[in-house]
C-alpha cells in the first residue's frame, strides 16, 4: 500500500481539522498518511498518492496556506504520470457559482497534470452538513480500501 500525502487549505481551520481526523483515519485502517502543513511543489512530486483537502474563500478561491503551491503547480506545470489523487471539496452552496471553487480548481488541474483521479469530486455543502467528518471519512475509508 502506498503512502497518502494529504495537502489542505484552510482558512478559519475547518479544513484543516478535517485534514487531522483522515490522516487518523487513514492510519487506523493501516494505511501510511503524511499530513502536509506548508507544501511545497517537491511535495506533490514525492508523493505516491495525493488527496487535497479545501475550503473556498473569497469568490472561488483556494486559501492563502495552499495557494502558493497551487500557481507553482500551475505554473512549473508537473506532470503526474498518472499517480492517483482525490480532492475533498469544502464549500456552502449559498455562494451560487462559487460553490467548491477552490476544490473544483484543484481536482481539474490535478487532471491537466496528467494525475489519475481514485475518485470524482467530493463536495461537502455546509449548507446540509455541519460536520464534514460525518461525511467524509466514510468517503475516505471506503475509497482507501476498496
Amino acid at each position: 500500500m502506498s503512502k497518502v500525502s494529504i495537502f489542505y487549505g484552510s482558512v478559519y481551520g475547518n479544513a484543516q481539522q478535517l485534514a487531522e481526523d483522515v490522516q487518523t483515519e487513514l492510519e487506523k485502517i493501516g494505511i501510511k498518511a503524511e499530513l502536509l502543513d506548508d507544501p511545497k511543489l517537491d511535495d506533490v512530486q514525492m508523493a505516491e498518492e495525493l488527496l487535497f483537502i479545501s475550503s473556498t474563500t473569497g469568490q472561488g478561491d483556494v486559501p492563502p496556506n495552499l495557494e502558493g503551491l497551487i500557481l507553482d503547480m500551475e505554473s512549473r506545470f508537473p506532470l503526474l504520470d498518472g499517480r492517483p489523487f482525490a480532492v475533498v471539496a469544502l464549500g456552502d452552496s449559498s455562494y451560487g457559482d462559487t460553490y467548491c471553487g477552490a476544490g473544483r480548481h484543484i481536482y481539474e488541474l490535478l487532471e491537466e497534470l496528467q494525475g489519475s483521479a481514485k475518485a470524482p469530486l467530493f463536495k461537502v455543502d455546509a449548507c446540509e452538513t455541519l460536520e464534514p467528518q460525518e461525511e467524509v471519512l466514510p468517503w475516505v475509508k471506503k475509497l482507501y480500501t476498496a
